[in-house]
């Protein structure tokens, strides 16, 4: 028996795209709700066999947390490393560090490294090919091991409770 598909296989993202297109245009005309709304339907429809699957939340509430976690991470380490940089007498110690990943899902790696990537003064600058290691670039690094416990406590062990549960 043939499952039938899903006339709106992601409808988050029909939302968003509706919404995006009504910024875009500027206008909630009608023509313009109705334009936003067959786009919003068409393009989850032509493009979501080359998408991943889509992961299960096992805990949403973490999520949020996380995501609560990040963004007050990303404040402070604007405000270090603006300071970092100011400050004439501070002698800065870039390193490159073997982050060893616990996650396994590509999906939650790809968080790991762009939640690092995103926090100022750290990159993901490569995952290993065997998946198992991250190489991460840090503006400064006075102890590498503090820098792996810290990664892995504020945001691997998060991510692996909310996603690989």
């Amino acid at each position: 028996m043939i499952k039938p598909r899903p006339w709106l296989p992601t409808p988050l993202l029909s939302i968003l795209l509706l919404a995006v297109w009504l910024l875009l245009v500027r206008s909630t005309a009608f023509g313009q709700f109705l334009l936003g709304g067959f786009l919003a339907i068409v393009i989850p429809l032509a493009t979501h066999r080359f998408w991943d699957a889509q992961p299960h939340v096992g805990r949403p509430w973490l999520l949020l947390r996380f995501v609560v976690r990040v963004l007050g991470d990303i404040l402070i380490a604007n405000i270090e490393v603006a300071w970092m940089i100011v400050n004439p007498f501070r002698r800065l110690r870039p390193h490159f560090v073997e982050y060893p990943l616990m996650l396994e899902d590509r999906f939650t790696i790809t968080l790991l490294a762009n939640t690092i990537s995103l926090t100022p003064g750290t990159v993901s600058a490569n995952l290993r090919l065997d998946g198992r290691t991250l190489l991460i670039h840090a503006l400064d690094v006075e102890d590498e091991e503090a820098l792996i416990a810290h990664i892995r406590e504020r945001y691997e062990r998060p991510l692996k409770e909310i996603y690989e549960c």
